[in-house]
């Protein structure tokens, strides 16, 4: 097999719609019959084949499938059967689960002198999809089990990704109804020393919200790097959204930076998206200073407030659309079903976090279709070696 160097330099050289050929063609000297290559849907229920592989089923469910066990645990996964071997390998980008290589070989193969050089193979390959995104639609479809309408197409390309890992932290998020999402948004930028995050709902629906979201997340982004401060982030996006839509519509925004190094988090809550933490056993709501949606009058003053995280701390992010749903029985899934279902999944991964979340808040909702768009995401702080240490 060539060396991961030079398969790397020929994945940058290729054209953007023939890496899963190139790795191919780099692996067949090691014994490697063939590779498919599968990306996550965005609902994260399958995952969808890249290209026309013969003989290959379009979509396999992650949750029930040799190829969603690597891609769940983010391990690699050996299937022996019919007289082959298959080896799953897990895609994934800075904690950013993309999908999974899958390679067969001839069904004796020792794959344990593989699985090294392999899986620095697929974090370049990752690397080189991200890239190549530009360029093509073919993994960009391939993520999708079903069209999405043009609103979901919007928030979906606004987004920064799925998940996202540091050694300080560790966090995911989700969507739902992944093909028909609105208002609702997240984004983050992580860098020297300071995460920043926003959990975003716009008011409406359909391809006003989605408009209306699309204005306020580049308004943030663009004060955010200015090397403003989040107080002065919001202003600023509260001043676009104003001049644009004069009151008529806001944007309800949740925007926190987290200094790195001590846990320290300054907080602007302008509207509705909540925040609730686990420490240990314990969970509970962290209330903010009720201010102002963006641009729902001119000029609004924003204050930051300051709380800290510890590490082993694990903080929900939810837009109203996951608090406010109701039982049959009219209760309201904040009020003591999200506690629940957070003790019910502290020992799942923040990866897994959201999802399970969701499916918690369909059975409150009675199994029905939710009346809003609903986000949920999931924060892990770990702290550096000095905050642990304290």
């Amino acid at each position: 097999m060539c060396e991961i160097a030079e398969i790397e330099q020929a994945l940058r050289r290729a054209a953007p719609h023939r890496l899963v050929a190139v790795v191919e063609e780099a692996l067949r000297d090691r014994g490697v019959l063939r590779v498919e290559l599968r990306m996550a849907d965005y609902g994260l229920r399958t995952l969808q084949l890249v290209g026309d592989v013969s003989g290959a089923d379009v979509s396999v469910p992650i949750h029930d499938s040799p190829q969603g066990r690597a891609f769940g645990a983010q391990e690699p996964h050996v299937v022996r059967e019919a007289g082959a071997l298959w080896l799953h390998l897990p895609v994934t980008v800075r904690g950013d689960r993309l999908g999974v290589l899958t390679a067969e070989l001839p069904p004796r193969a020792d794959v344990g002198p593989l699985l090294p050089a392999l899986a620095q193979l697929c974090e370049a390959l990752g690397h080189e999809i991200l890239v190549a995104e530009r360029d093509t639609d073919l993994y960009v479809l391939a993520r999708r089990a079903t069209r999405l309408t043009l609103a979901a197409e919007m928030q979906w390309q606004l987004l920064p990704g799925r998940s996202c890992a540091r050694p300080e932290f560790a966090l995911a998020a989700h969507l739902e109804p992944a093909y028909a999402i609105f208002g609702d948004n997240y984004d983050w930028s992580v860098s020297d020393g300071r995460l920043t995050l926003t959990v975003t709902n716009g008011m409406g629906e359909g391809i006003e919200a989605a408009l209306l979201t699309n204005l306020a997340i580049n308004a943030l982004r663009n004060a955010r790097r200015a090397g403003l401060p989040p107080a002065d982030q919001a202003a600023l996006a509260d001043q676009a959204v104003y001049a644009q839509y004069r009151g008529d519509a806001f944007v309800s925004v949740l925007l926190l930076c987290f200094d790195l190094a001590t846990g320290e988090v300054e907080a602007v809550d302008a509207g509705s998206p909540r925040l609730w933490r686990q420490r240990g056993q314990v969970v509970e709501p962290v209330g903010f200073e009720a201010q102002l949606p963006l641009g729902m009058f001119e000029d609004t003053v924003y204050v930051p407030e300051r709380f800290s995280v510890r590490p082993g701390d694990r903080l929900l992010f939810g837009s109203d659309g996951v608090y406010a749903a109701v039982s049959p029985a009219g209760e309201s899934y904040g009020d003591r079903a999200l506690a629940r279902a957070l003790r019910g999944t502290r020992l799942l991964p923040p990866t897994q976090v959201p999802q399970a979340v969701l499916r918690e808040l369909a059975v409150h909702h009675g199994g029905s279709p939710l009346e809003d768009d609903a986000l949920v995401v999931c924060l892990d702080w770990y702290g550096t070696t000095s905050t642990v240490a304290a």
